[in-house]
């Protein structure tokens, strides 16, 4: 197994990028290689041994940098150690229960043969682009509901499951 990950995300308004971002972070203080990148700039999977996949939820879908990308690179995903995350609730509910993926990312699990999926909460602030966005913040709905003790939890144990593989595979 090579030991570097592609932490690949598609946000519009940056809470999934901090997601992703910290995700790598927890898996390079745990000796894996990792880089976050916007899933719209990763022109090839090939050089990374395993792959975490985040997408922001908007109204029950993706968003489209996030599907664009497993559609991208479908083929060379299959095999590889791949895990999905989903961010978006706009409240508590994903720190209190686990939320299944949605429909497009259930069948994505699917078809990869996906290791995990998780849902954590979303954030939309002042800044939050778009009509639909302003007009949430406005009515108050806003706000961080990002859980990072559970994100880096998360990330901890794809940290423990990829070292695992790659001590049973013989690799340094």
């Amino acid at each position: 197994m090579h030991a570097s990950v592609l932490v690949a995300y598609g946000t519009k308004n940056g809470s999934t990028a901090g997601i992703a971002e910290a995700v790598a972070d927890v898996l390079n203080k745990a000796g894996v290689t990792a880089e976050a990148l916007p899933a719209a700039t990763v022109p090839d999977v090939k050089p990374y041994g395993a792959v975490v996949i985040g997408g922001a939820l908007y109204a029950g879908h993706w968003q489209r940098d996030a599907r664009r990308f497993l559609g991208r690179h479908r083929r060379a995903l299959a095999g590889r150690p791949v895990w999905l995350f989903s961010s978006g609730p706009l409240d508590a509910s994903a720190s209190e229960r686990d939320i299944p993926p949605v429909p497009g990312v259930r069948r994505a699990m699917i078809r990869l043969d996906a290791r995990g999926h998780t849902t954590f909460g979303g954030c939309l602030g002042e800044d939050a682009e778009g009509r639909l966005a302003r007009s949430i913040v406005r009515g108050g709905k806003g706000g961080d509901f990002r859980d990072f003790a559970a994100i880096e939890a998360w990330a901890a144990g794809i940290a423990d499951e990829l070292l695992g593989l790659r001590n049973a595979a013989g690799a340094v």
